[in-house]
């Protein structure tokens, strides 16, 4: 079982607590009324799958309930470091290299 921190509730919990959520850092269309439907797909529907280290959002349903973001090497299942909602993405490359990607 994976175990998960909040950095709200500064707890690490097993990952039954959590949800994920998918691909973290996704931004939503500025002025959706302008929006194709080719477009909205693309937001709604169209995700990196990526194998190595990848930046996720998780909620903690069964905690404090607020969503926050993770990086997991998804290889190996690993949490490299877990962030707040609206922080900044970590610099995927340089944790991949500290560990051992």
């Amino acid at each position: 079982m994976l175990l998960v921190y909040c950095p709200y509730c500064k707890v690490k919990r097993p990952e039954t607590e959590f949800s994920c959520r998918g691909q973290a850092h996704i931004a939503r269309p500025a002025n959706p009324s302008e929006v194709t439907d080719e477009e909205w797909v693309e937001y709604l529907y169209m995700r990196d799958n990526t194998k190595g280290v990848y930046a996720e959002r998780w909620r903690h349903i069964h905690g404090c309930g607020r969503f926050f973001n993770a990086v997991r090497d998804t290889v190996s299942d690993k949490f490299l470091t877990f962030y707040k909602a609206g922080e900044p993405c970590p610099d995927l490359e340089a944790l991949a290299k500290e560990a051992g990607k």
